[in-house]
């Protein structure tokens, strides 16, 4: 009798499960294979530095820099969603006139494929005198044309 007679059902099910399995959600070693960029929570919160360090500039166009073209902000002290480069750079014009500086409190950070989280409490303090502002934030980058962008960015005013 033929071997693959021999099997049956069963076992040509179980070989296609294991092989849906094996391509579906590859292993971490073999995420290089597939195209993911290697990034660690140190990568991740230096991109946090990248995007302060550009809010000092009080430059919104070094700001908006560092957004994906499609990118997703739910800005602190303005409604949002704001949509997109253009939309983006009009809420940083009026926020960086206050001299804003972001420090993080606290942060939980997550790693995918060429992708990262990262959640948690930051407070800002501004140049021109105003309190400063406790506020939640998430970050999720994205690797795209060989950098890092930011593809949502949420931030909000903690609640008394």
């Amino acid at each position: 009798m033929n071997r693959f007679k021999r099997m049956g059902l069963p076992a040509y099910a179980s070989a296609a499960v294991i092989l849906l399995a094996l391509v579906a959600w590859p292993p971490a070693a073999g995420a290089k294979g597939l195209g993911c960029v290697a990034v660690t929570d140190a990568d991740v919160e230096k991109l946090f530095v990248q995007w302060n360090d550009a809010v000092k500039t009080g430059n919104p166009d070094t700001v908006v820099n560092l957004y994906a073209a499609d990118a997703i902000l739910l800005p602190t002290v303005e409604n949002g969603p704001l949509i997109g480069r253009a939309a983006i750079r009009g809420y940083f014009v009026h926020f960086l006139a206050s001299k804003p500086s972001g420090k993080i409190d606290e942060r939980t950070i997550r790693i995918g494929c060429n992708a990262a989280l990262d959640a948690g409490l930051y407070t800002f303090a501004y140049g021109n005198g105003d309190a400063p502002t406790p506020a939640r934030f998430t970050y999720i980058y994205e690797f795209e044309g060989g950098r890092w962008l930011i593809a949502h960015h949420h931030s909000s005013k903690r609640p008394k």
